[in-house]
């Protein structure tokens, strides 16, 4: 699955460049999802929706809000987004370096440039995904990588993933969720499944994730302490 957004002040230009990717999508499986026709508007959008979208082309030449401004403040708060800038001019290549832009394509966007791209899009999304977890609810479908969840936990028919960025509740059983992602997720009670690599403290009763204190019941306890432990002093799972 690939999700698209574009941001560009000048509706032709959008429309342009949604006309190539047409053309090269992969039906069903990718699509562009949002267009934004500011800076400002992509900014805000994005802080609320984190991973909901994997890829961003985003216009340097931008009024208000220019695209290497909007790429630095998206920066602050996710950098997993997959950022391609689009220009008329090849002055900003090297100024990408400092939002880690994949790449620069210049307009108007050919075909063959554009398909390039996506390749090794592809290529990088399909490698992630083996580190990544994919979640839908009726929000949308969300992409999270293993190192921004905190744990998940059960609520009746729900399953609640704690993130950096807030919490994401999806109808799944926790047992599903856990054979789905083990051994990178540690169970460490019937309603809570850890991410080791975020534990900050285990204690005789619980383990601490920032400022968050979970149960550790008797039943999984010597078993996720050993592999929490084992996790925290930078050995591999099992």
């Amino acid at each position: 699955m690939l999700r698209i957004a574009l941001c560009d002040d000048e509706s032709y230009a959008r429309d342009a460049l949604r006309i190539q990717l047409e053309k090269l999508l992969i039906e069903d499986v990718e699509d562009i999802v949002y267009e934004f026709s500011s800076g400002t508007n992509a900014v805000s959008w994005f802080q609320k929706h984190p991973g909901e979208i994997d890829l961003l082309f985003l216009d340097i030449e931008m009024r208000g809000l220019s695209g290497m401004e909007t790429a630095a403040k998206i920066r602050q708060f996710d950098q997993n987004l997959i950022l391609v800038f689009v220009t008329g001019y090849s002055d900003y290549v090297f100024d990408g370096y400092q939002v880690n832009a994949l790449d620069y394509l210049l307009k108007p966007v050919s075909v063959p440039k554009l398909a390039g791209l996506l390749k090794r899009v592809r290529a990088k999304l399909h490698t992630e995904d083996e580190q990544s977890f994919l979640l839908k609810n009726m929000d949308g479908t969300w992409r999270f990588r293993f190192r921004d969840i905190l744990y998940f936990y059960s609520d009746r028919r729900r399953v609640i993933l704690a993130a950096r960025s807030g919490e994401y509740p999806f109808y799944a059983k926790l047992d599903v969720v856990e054979a789905q992602l083990a051994p990178y997720f540690i169970r460490i009670h019937q309603r809570y499944l850890v991410n080791p690599a975020n534990v900050d403290q285990i204690g005789k009763e619980s383990v601490t994730i920032g400022t968050t204190k979970l149960p550790c019941s008797r039943k999984y306890r010597e078993t996720a302490v050993s592999k929490i432990a084992r996790a925290m002093m930078g050995g591999t799972l099992s």
